[in-house]
């Protein structure tokens, strides 16, 4: 069942000034390698995993970190550099998600280790964050925490779902409170009870040698 939320903001990041080629200028990349490239006729924001180097957080990332959380990015670096095999992007244009829904498309390309595509949201100026994920490597959707430099299982949806590499699927994240609902492909897959209600900074997430590309992200508010 989904959520009945009245929303009063939606915002579609929209990538068709993009310049391919170069990373993407509406997502911030904070760990690995993402640049803009071409699916047909549309931009889309890619991740390439198979650049990724052990240990390495993105170029510049203590300009970038200065640039989301200001005067407060010390922690944050400290943090990244913890896990800096998890690939992700900050989008800009969202201040603090707290309660709505996020949603985006999303293709897996390629990965040895990992096929990966997430939603990043709830990201702390101390590096903290959730996401739900796919993972084409184990076929399903999962909740992940990543705190004080750990990363831990949180829930698994209720079912497998094999997709097909270089098939695009949607994902949608639904955030009322502390209830958090996972969806993929309009189907509801994942329901959990956080500790606390969401608020921080949201974006694309993926993991370690992941190629995977995202397009139609979008951010609806009450």
């Amino acid at each position: 069942m989904a959520l009945a939320l009245l929303f009063a903001t939606s915002l579609l990041i929209n990538l068709s000034r993009e310049r391919v080629g170069r990373e993407p200028a509406r997502f911030l990349p904070v760990v690995g390698n993402w640049s803009i490239v071409k699916d047909g006729a549309k931009n889309v924001v890619q991740v390439d995993g198979r650049q990724w180097i052990k240990g390495q957080p993105s170029a510049g990332l203590a300009a970038k970190a200065r640039t989301i959380y200001g005067s407060k990015h010390e922690e944050f670096i400290d943090s990244v550099k913890a896990y800096a095999y998890f690939p992700y992007a900050v989008a800009k244009d969202v201040p603090d998600f707290h309660d709505g829904e996020i949603s985006m498309r999303f293709r897996l390309i390629a990965g040895q280790l990992d096929q990966c595509a997430g939603i990043l949201f709830n990201l702390k100026t101390n590096g903290d964050y959730l996401t739900v994920r796919f993972n084409g490597k184990e076929d399903n959707l999962v909740l992940w925490t990543f705190n004080k430099g750990k990363r831990s299982f949180v829930k698994r949806g209720t079912e497998n779902v094999h997709l097909n590499m270089g098939e695009w699927h949607r994902m949608k994240i639904a955030v009322s409170g502390t209830q958090l609902r996972g969806y993929l492909d309009d189907k509801l897959l994942l329901e959990y009870t956080l500790a606390e209600p969401v608020s921080g900074k949201a974006g694309l997430w993926s993991k370690t040698d992941s190629v995977s590309q995202f397009d139609d992200y979008a951010v609806a508010t009450p």
